[in-house]
């Protein structure tokens, strides 16, 4: 080895080591940063020795498509378990103490309480008390879950407003990685952001992507919609002021093609998008109708009719009333809104009604009564109330739990319904965080800084140059000796 050739060597592993001590020193200055890709310095044989060619990223596209596809779909059923969580929440929580189906049985014992000492007027208060409870237990739950469906409603608002956002920056970090690659630049950076900005967008919708020339990437939402291509697609919404049951929200388009709502228990949907609009939609909506034809079932069982012949008089509501009905509800058919507008007939609420009204009849006048001798001891009407808790009647398909079932029976489905979701969706959420958390590991182990490796090359990089720094001083020590040979 000549002297120049010895200098070149020692040159270049100087070079090599200065840039090789940034990347690592840059790796270990993001090790906990989530979001950053590893570097290593690729190395290629030349005459001198080792050269540093490029500056590469540790990626791994199979695993990020995983884990992006993954953060989606947990996404979308962490947004879907917490709906259903503050809807039984409305309920009283675990043991459902303020449920239709709790409040009605706290009626019916009372009531069979009052049938069997019906000359003691303290207990036909207490009946109205507890119907009071039911149906203010009724129109809680009704209203609050319109505001849970608003509620959707606005982060719906708001996500579309993030995904905007995220949409315009994706397109600058995606602009920033195309010009560094068609300058042969380093786009290492840019692509980091790009791919933390792609998370983003993730969590919110359901996304693929596709790499084309220079590294341009195209976003398609996971129903085969447009999202990025060059630039944004627009991402359009109209919020809704307010909710009534009878209230249809407006759809999310984008590009022009309505966002679908996610479906089931273990919802298909992917990001919180589609699960808000699974919410606002169909969850709540499903829950309220339920509530609906609670409602519905006990105006049918406390309705009065005439005693003597019922093809004379209509029947009509007695203890509870709708304000929105003129008489009866249809039969076997939701009435949107009843749960929250249900109540109790002045007629029977002291001190200006009379709760005997209810164990004699003629809530709805004269013709009504019943208990026509005025006796005190008369508990037939209350035992024939206290019944048509069980009795049966039809129940709107459209609820999910219709049929020919009694009040009582269709408040505990209707609560069982919701347990039902909410422990799917639980179990759902369980296995999806964990897939994620899978996923995430994996990608990590392939992409993250491993503090361990990187200070072992630290160590490498040391060697590399404590030896070259002994070749200069050799070669140093060489030329000293040849220059004073020389003189």
């Amino acid at each position: 080895m000549t002297l120049s050739s010895a200098l070149n060597t020692a040159q270049s592993v100087f070079n090599n080591t200065g840039i090789q001590s940034g990347v690592a020193s840059k790796n270990i200055a993001n090790a906990q940063n989530a979001n950053y890709v590893r570097r290593s310095a690729v190395l290629t044989s030349s005459g001198n020795g080792a050269l540093v060619v490029g500056i590469e990223r540790s990626q791994n596209l199979a695993l990020q498509r995983q884990t992006i596809e993954s953060s989606s779909i947990y996404s979308g059923q962490a947004v879907l378990l917490a709906g259903l969580e503050e809807m039984k929440s409305l309920m009283g929580g675990n043991d459902y103490e303020t449920s239709p189906h709790a409040l009605i049985g706290n009626l019916r014992n009372n009531l069979q309480t009052w049938a069997s000492k019906p000359n003691e007027s303290t207990l036909g208060a207490t009946v109205v008390s507890t119907a009071q409870d039911l149906a203010k237990g009724l129109n809680t739950a009704s209203n609050e879950l319109q505001a849970i469906r608003n509620r959707a409603d606005d982060e719906i608002a708001q996500s579309v407003d993030s995904l905007n956002a995220l949409l315009s920056q994706f397109e600058v970090a995606n602009n920033k990685v195309k010009q560094e690659v068609a300058v042969g630049g380093n786009p290492n950076d840019a692509l980091d952001e790009r791919d933390t900005l792609l998370k983003q967008i993730s969590e919110i919708v359901g996304v693929n992507s596709s790499v084309r020339e220079n590294q341009d990437m195209v976003l398609y939402t996971s129903e085969g919609t447009t999202l990025f291509e060059t630039g944004p697609r627009t991402v359009t919404f109209a919020p809704t002021v307010a909710y009534s049951a009878a209230t249809v929200g407006n759809a999310v388009y984008i590009d022009g093609v309505a966002v679908r709502a996610g479906k089931g228990s273990d919802t298909n949907a992917e990001g919180s998008l589609q699960a808000l609009l699974q919410i606002r939609d169909e969850v709540a909506p499903l829950f309220q109708s339920q509530l609906d034809e609670v409602a519905r079932g006990l105006i049918i069982a406390f309705a009065e009719s005439d005693p003597a012949d019922p093809a004379v008089l209509p029947t009509l509501p007695g203890l509870f009333t709708g304000s929105s009905l003129g008489g009866m509800p249809a039969d076997g058919i939701v009435e949107p809104g009843l749960a929250g507008t249900i109540s109790i007939n002045p007629a029977v609420i002291p001190p200006t009604g009379d709760p005997s009204l209810i164990r004699d009849g003629g809530i709805n006048g004269v013709g009504y009564i019943v208990n026509t001798t005025q006796s005190t001891g008369y508990s037939d009407l209350l035992n024939k109330f206290d019944d048509a808790f069980d009795a049966k009647i039809v129940f709107d398909d459209g609820t999910e739990i219709g049929g020919s079932l009694s009040v009582q029976e269709f408040a505990a489905d209707s609560m069982g319904w919701l347990e039902m979701r909410r422990s799917t969706a639980t179990s759902a959420t369980e296995n999806k965080l964990a897939m994620l958390s899978r996923a995430n590991d994996a990608y990590s182990s392939e992409t993250g800084v491993s503090l361990d490796e990187e200070l072992s090359l630290l160590l490498d990089i040391e060697q590399s140059y404590k030896a070259a720094a002994k070749l200069m001083s050799t070669v140093d020590e060489m030329m000293q000796a040849l220059l004073a040979a020389a003189s």
